[in-house]
């Protein structure tokens, strides 16, 4: 059988069974569309899984790969890896998109599972702010700050700015853990006492600072320590 018959088995199965017939890689072949000398285009994508390390594995590799990583891998050049992170990209905006379709900021978990993909997979610190009115509707969301693998400095002046700006009634502040653990840090408490301080005398209280980790979270508010930080 000639290499580009196999190229299209992945393409004539969709075509009969439909999209969840397919293997990861054999979805992964159908956007590559063609391999490379010795390699055919399920072989590449099956390299391309391959790139992390449990758990980060699977197809879980693009979100922990850039283009220079794809580009050492064997019939993947630079528009290929353009593709497939551009994939990866529309992938998480059709996540996030879902969920805010009906999003309702009622409980620490939504808000956890509408930044759960975006941010558990990031290798540094980001923080987000969340301005929401009266009604507890989202207004805007927006990046205050990017730290280290560890640390984010958050200025508190730019968060109020940020509130202030968008006409805020409540606010939610989140951000992320590269770590995986979403334990709160000594700065994560002082920054959230500060804040819940501060956001008291501008009256636009903070309802909650959530911080996300890998498939969980923390929520100073379900903890009930919000106040007492």
């Amino acid at each position: 059988m000639k290499n580009k018959e196999l190229n299209e088995l992945p393409y004539e199965r969709f075509e009969r069974y439909g999209a969840s017939s397919l293997t990861d890689a054999e979805l992964l072949a159908v956007i590559l569309r063609t391999g490379t000398k010795g390699l055919d285009a399920v072989d590449v994508a099956r390299k391309v899984l391959e790139l992390g390390k449990y758990p980060r594995c699977g197809l879980m590799s693009l979100y922990y790969s850039d283009i220079k990583d794809l580009e050492k891998i064997p019939g993947i050049g630079r528009v290929k890896a353009v593709k497939l992170k551009c994939i990866l990209e529309l992938s998480l905006r059709i996540h996030e998109e879902k969920l805010v379709n009906g999003f309702k900021i009622s409980s620490a978990s939504s808000v956890a599972e509408y930044f759960m993909e975006r941010l558990r997979h990031l290798k540094t610190e980001t923080v987000m702010l969340l301005s929401l009115d009266s009604k507890g509707r989202l207004i805007s969301e927006s990046e205050i700050s990017k730290g280290s693998v560890n640390r984010s400095l958050v200025s508190v002046r730019s968060i109020f700015i940020e509130a202030v700006s968008s006409e805020a009634v409540n606010i939610i502040l989140v951000h992320n853990h590269p770590s995986g653990d979403p334990t709160p840090s000594m700065d994560d408490k002082k920054l959230t006492a500060r804040l819940y301080e501060v956001s008291g005398l501008m009256e636009i209280p903070l309802i909650d600072h959530i911080i996300i980790g890998d498939n969980c979270y923390f929520s100073f508010s379900e903890e009930g320590l919000l106040e007492r930080t």
